[in-house]
């Protein structure tokens, strides 16, 4: 596995990813989102740090790292994962958010977040496996089709 920017002739896929994915807060991104985020991945711009993670040779999701100023305390930055249907199962996801929770700590962020619907069992495990810690339920968190879903909070710190 490796996590790294997205290459220029990634965008057509990324955007076919991108609306592909279920269950997305907010909605399906504009052909204009995922061209900004293709663009700019690689780095942190504006708290946000966009990758591109390749399993097997093959463009098999996103990962993003969220350190947006005034959104979340100092030293915080939280994660959001995005996989293809095929790269599920076979423990991309676990190795995505260790690796990058991993960089994360040793690059100046004391504190790596990550939640998930509390029913998304497949991503509490891989939370789990790549060592980040349960902390309890967001009730209502987060908008969801008929109301808001409870949300389960996970943490990675030194």
């Amino acid at each position: 596995m490796v996590l790294r920017a997205y290459r220029d002739d990634e965008l057509e896929e990324a955007v076919r990813q991108s609306r592909a994915a279920e269950s997305r807060v907010g909605g399906t991104p504009t052909r204009e989102h995922v061209e900004r985020r293709v663009a700019c991945s690689g780095a942190f711009v504006d708290g946000h740090l966009e990758l591109a993670i390749e399993v097997g040779g093959r463009l098999s999701g996103s990962i993003q790292a969220r350190a947006p100023e005034h959104a979340l305390p100092p030293g915080v930055c939280e994660l959001g994962i995005e996989l293809v249907p095929a790269a599920r199962g076979r423990g991309a996801g676990t190795e995505a958010v260790r690796l990058l929770g991993a960089y994360l700590l040793e690059n100046g962020y004391p504190r790596v977040q990550a939640s998930t619907a509390v029913d998304n069992v497949a991503m509490r495990r891989a939370l789990e496996r790549a060592g980040f810690a349960f902390e309890g339920v967001q009730r209502g968190f987060m908008p969801a089709e008929g109301g808001r879903a409870d949300y389960a909070l996970y943490a990675l710190t030194p």
